[in-house]
């Protein structure tokens, strides 16, 4: 039996209409449905292809200039001769398209990505809906031995469950949350009086250093590691913050 929720619920998920509360009984749903989170993914794959696509069309110049002249009220004519460029300026031009390809190699590894800056709002808002009421922990315990078991057989991965108290990060549980269609567990730690979550899934891509960033006041770090990813966020410090990226590095 087809689920409802696809018609009726998924899109508004998908375009941010939804409010807090129902966004995260939507994400508790995608936990045990299997076909919102296919629809889902297969909705965000096209929504991708579409934006990378740059479907758009420049208009012909005969008609910019024919719209032109309507708006200033004067007849020009429909085409401008074609007037061959002089050497130096063909030098210009081919600087100018050097520079753009130069720009268009370098920019992606000097900039955050989109798919970063996409990923870092979704974890900052997963880690608010966190902190309403009975969302923060499906399983409370500061002891890794039951926390880490607790797991199985709910994902189809082993996130490494580690227990920082002497470093002044003490376990206080675990759970499992969505993130852009994916389940992912996530480890709560507390420090001081803040909490921490540690978003945890699989990943086939390579190691990476630490990429930080703040989000509506929220601190966020994201990283790779023997073949999983992680990103931890918290309205703690960002010394803080890198303290644990550090420990869970290890």
């Amino acid at each position: 039996m087809a689920c409802e929720l696809t018609q009726t619920v998924l899109h508004g998920y998908m375009d941010g209409e939804l409010d807090a509360a129902r966004a995260a009984d939507f994400e508790r749903h995608l936990i045990s449905c299997a076909e919102c989170v296919s629809v889902l993914e297969a909705n965000e794959s096209v929504r991708s292809s579409i934006q990378r696509a740059g479907l758009y069309e420049r208009a012909p110049r005969a008609l910019r200039q024919r719209i032109q002249a309507e708006l200033n009220g004067t007849a020009k004519p429909s085409v401008m001769p074609i007037r061959t460029p002089a050497p130096w300026r063909w030098l210009a031009i081919a600087a100018t398209v050097l520079l753009a390809l130069f720009l268009g190699w370098r920019l992606p590894s000097l900039l955050p990505g989109r798919g970063e800056s996409t990923l870092a709002s979704a974890i900052v808002d997963a880690h608010l809906r966190s902190l309403q009421p009975g969302h923060l922990e499906d399983v409370v315990s500061t002891d890794q031995h039951t926390v880490k078991p607790w797991f199985d057989g709910k994902l189809d991965f082993a996130p490494p469950v580690q227990d920082f108290v002497n470093q002044g990060f003490p376990l206080q549980g675990g759970r499992l949350d969505v993130v852009r269609g994916r389940t992912v567990a996530v480890l709560v730690y507390a420090r001081r009086k803040h909490l921490v979550n540690v978003f945890v899934w699989p990943t086939t891509e390579a190691d990476s250093e630490p990429i930080s960033g703040a989000q509506l006041g929220y601190h966020w770090i994201n990283w790779r590691k023997g073949g999983m990813e992680m990103c931890a966020v918290s309205d703690v410090s960002r010394n803080d913050l890198g303290e644990l990226q550090r420990l869970l590095a290890q």
